[in-house]
């Protein structure tokens, strides 16, 4: 157990961080090789592993912090940061990772990692645990572009039912990064709901409403198959019962 302490330290490490401490790269294979059969480590995927607890035979460091090692690049984002922020109206078994490194979708410690594209580069931000993750600004908005592959639109509205605030010049940064007229349509509409909760004005709502241009389109694909209402101010097709989806009631979404 010579070296266990300082790679419980690390938490999580790869091949060549054994080989640095170890300082013999077929010292650090022995290693590893043998601190996985004793139960010291385990893999989480290829050339990354995890210490382990012990005491409880888990990962000494979370799901948060096992995905931002994925890659140089990773960070956690959508569902996966609203789970770290306490926003998450349920918790789930899959980790969105965004990272500029593509991996392929693998489990570890029942759960399942699944590989997120990097739309932008703003919005990244550093924990002191070591997770890195987008601020809740940058994830309302890559939630709202992504919320039909995140876990849904009612998932989305009852997590931003459990927010206090959000910072509307960062949001409007973020939606200007991504570019998209189809995403300033699908935040202004939600958003317009929560006005009141997250407090966002008038004039972010307008901004919004700057961006739209004649083109009308519906807030998700499977939509045309369903019931649905236009809105005008919007220029958009959206669910007939939407607010059935949340606890807030009443017509604002017609």
């Amino acid at each position: 157990m010579k070296y266990y302490k300082q790679l419980l330290e690390k938490g999580c490490f790869t091949w060549d961080d054994v080989s640095e401490m170890v300082g013999n790269r077929n010292s650090a294979s022995n290693l590893i090789q043998n601190y996985l059969k004793k139960g010291y480590i385990q893999s989480v995927k290829r050339n990354l592993y995890v210490a382990i607890n012990l005491a409880d035979g888990e990962p000494i460091v979370n799901r948060y912090v096992i995905a931002s090692n994925l890659t140089e690049s990773a960070y956690i984002s959508h569902h996966t940061a609203l789970e770290y922020y306490g926003c998450a109206n349920q918790v789930f078994y899959d980790v969105y990772v965004s990272s500029d490194t593509k991996f392929n979708t693998f489990q570890f410690n029942g759960l399942t990692y699944r590989y997120q594209m990097s739309r932008i580069n703003e919005g990244i931000v550093k924990k002191p645990d070591g997770t890195r993750v987008t601020d809740l600004e940058r994830t309302v908005i890559d939630s709202i572009n992504d919320f039909e592959k995140i876990g849904g639109l009612e998932e989305l509205l009852r997590s931003l039912e459990m927010m206090p605030y959000v910072d509307e010049a960062k949001l409007l940064c973020y939606l200007k990064s991504y570019g998209k007229q189809i995403l300033f349509q699908k935040t202004g509409y939600i958003l317009e709901h929560f006005k009141d909760s997250l407090k966002i004005s008038d004039a972010f709502i307008k901004a919004c409403e700057a961006e739209i241009s004649k083109s009308v389109r519906y807030l998700y694909h499977g939509l045309q198959k369903e019931k649905s209402i236009y809105n005008k101010k919007w220029r958009l097709f959206v669910p007939e019962q939407l607010l059935a989806l949340t606890s807030e009631g009443g017509n604002e979404f017609a």
